[in-house]
């Protein structure tokens, strides 16, 4: 591209990926329930790129949708509230190594809807990537049978945020077309900030009043793997290949195992490190053999 990026892109990338490593240790570090902290990390979230979308003028660049765009910006944001509250609701019933892998098999449910629904058809090496990836799953479900069934609800959870973090790649893929990334990211980020505070309300979870140190790791998980995670690495793929970028993301439940381990003295079974590895290989093929869109 002629234009030239202010900070080297691939170094973003990096920094991104640690960033986005922290999520899980840092929820798991909260006293507080799956739905309140996803809740605040949305809010926090919005609050942050608030000033820099009203600057900009993503308010008049919102009204130039129809009511359909509009509708599936606030859909995004639904989808998005699903899988967070799927996935960090999991993070308290499995290991972090289980859940982060699991939650990353999305490049596989992406290529199974692009197949049947988008006519994009599935090649040979995608198939097998998949294949790979699911065999990776069997062992670390199997390890996780004998921890007891909480463990294997915590992975269908994960897998759920799987589920919807595909569905949220694939609605935003026609509105990122039209709309830069704070633009886009700033309203999906507020309507599931709603969505969640009225799930929490509904579901009787408390949502407030918390210990500030509480209130310091919802602003952490909001400054650090969402904004420095999720938005920063959304902004190299303005200057690097998809490919690239989705590939590395591989790179998160390596660092958040790393992590667990570290500072939560969570160390995974054997199983989960044969079978996370085996998925993980299976995820990479799969992308390598999806054509990028």
């Amino acid at each position: 591209m002629s234009e030239r990026p202010s900070f080297p892109p691939r170094l973003a990338l990096a920094v991104s990926i640690v960033a986005v490593s922290t999520a899980s240790v840092l929820i798991r570090m909260s006293n507080s329930g799956p739905l309140a902290i996803a809740a605040y990390r949305l809010t926090f979230s919005t609050l942050i790129l608030l000033p820099y979308f009203v600057w900009t003028g993503g308010i008049a660049k919102l009204r130039k949708l129809n009511q359909g765009e509009l509708a599936t910006l606030a859909g995004v944001g639904v989808v998005l509230a699903l899988h967070f509250a799927s996935w960090i609701t999991s993070l308290g019933l499995t290991s972090v190594a289980s859940s982060v892998i699991f939650v990353h098999i999305d490049p596989i449910f992406v290529a199974a809807v692009s197949h049947f629904f988008l006519g994009e058809r599935i090649n040979r090496g995608t198939l097998a990537g998949i294949a790979v990836a699911f065999a990776g799953a069997a062992l670390i479900a199997y390890g996780d049978a004998g921890t007891g069934q909480a463990s294997l609800y915590g992975d269908l959870l994960a897998i759920v945020g799987a589920i919807m973090l595909g569905l949220y790649i694939l609605a935003g893929r026609r509105l990122r077309q039209r709309l830069d990334l704070v633009t886009y990211v700033t309203p999906v980020y507020a309507v599931s900030a709603v969505a969640l505070i009225v799930g929490g309300l509904v579901s009787g979870t408390p949502m407030g009043p918390f210990p500030m140190r509480e209130y310091a790791l919802f602003l952490a998980i909001a400054v650090v793997p969402m904004i420095f995670g999720h938005t920063v690495y959304n902004w190299t793929l303005r200057y690097l290949e998809a490919s690239l970028v989705s590939i590395s993301l591989l790179g998160e439940p390596v660092g958040a195992t790393i992590l667990a381990y570290v500072f939560l003295n969570e160390a995974p079974s054997s199983l989960t490190l044969i079978g996370g590895t085996v998925t993980l290989v299976g995820i990479y093929i799969c992308m390598r053999n999806t054509p990028s869109t």
